[in-house]
């Protein structure tokens, strides 16, 4: 065989094998929704899980740079009807992951109604990720009858920005909780806190992410 030949086939071999390894290192971000066993369709709500939410090297360089990530999600109990279809009910919490500069790690955070727990501290983000993705149960059930249902998930990622930090930085110390606990104007700080801070957003670095369920029914334990 020529070497010409040989030193084009050697590069190719190498070029499959380095692409890969890209592909392997840069897994694909997965939102899934699962649904509980049948006979408890009427007792607990789904699990969500988000996979993968902080690759790309946009937004972990973001993160390692010391801007926030958040991750909203919205969890939808809709009835099929038979023109349109109706939303039953609906729930919604938070994931926050920001830099600590001074102790270099990674925090995580989840936020639920007037509720902040943290899911840890990690020096990788790899590790902070993993805490992302712990699957959550939906804390919405479909009632007993004879109508039917499914559940949409969908779920936002977004980079805060930088005139943002100071606000994270109280938000998550808990500086917001005295509201959120009666001793000031019941549920508006926090909500409107997240919700002020997601509109002002870096560069654009946004995703979204949406998943449903199949379409099932429930038993009425009246009959």
């Amino acid at each position: 065989m020529p070497l010409i030949r040989r030193r084009f086939l050697l590069a190719f071999v190498v070029l499959l094998g380095t692409a890969g390894t890209v592909a392997w290192a840069q897994p694909r971000p997965v939102l899934s929704i699962t649904m509980p066993a049948r006979e408890l369709v009427t007792k607990v709500g789904p699990a969500v899980a988000a996979s993968h939410m902080l690759a790309g090297s946009k937004l972990q360089e973001l993160l390692s740079s010391g801007f926030p990530a958040r991750l909203h999600f919205v969890v939808e109990l809709w009835s099929v009807g038979g023109w349109v279809n109706n939303l039953e009910r609906v729930t919604e919490w938070d994931v926050v992951v920001r830099r600590i500069a001074l102790e270099d790690v990674y925090e995580v955070t989840q936020i639920a109604g007037d509720h902040i727990y943290s899911l840890g501290k990690f020096a990788l983000l790899t590790d902070a990720e993993a805490a992302v993705g712990r699957p959550v149960r939906a804390s919405i059930v479909a009632s007993s009858g004879r109508k039917r249902f499914y559940y949409q998930a969908t779920l936002a990622v977004e980079t805060l920005a930088l005139s943002d930090l100071d606000e994270v930085e109280r938000w998550l110390r808990g500086e917001f909780r005295p509201a959120v606990q009666g001793r000031r104007n019941p549920g508006t700080a926090l909500s409107r806190g997240i919700k002020t801070l997601a509109s002002r957003m870096l560069g654009g670095e946004r995703r979204e992410y949406e998943q449903r369920t199949a379409v099932f029914g429930t038993t009425d334990d009246s009959r």
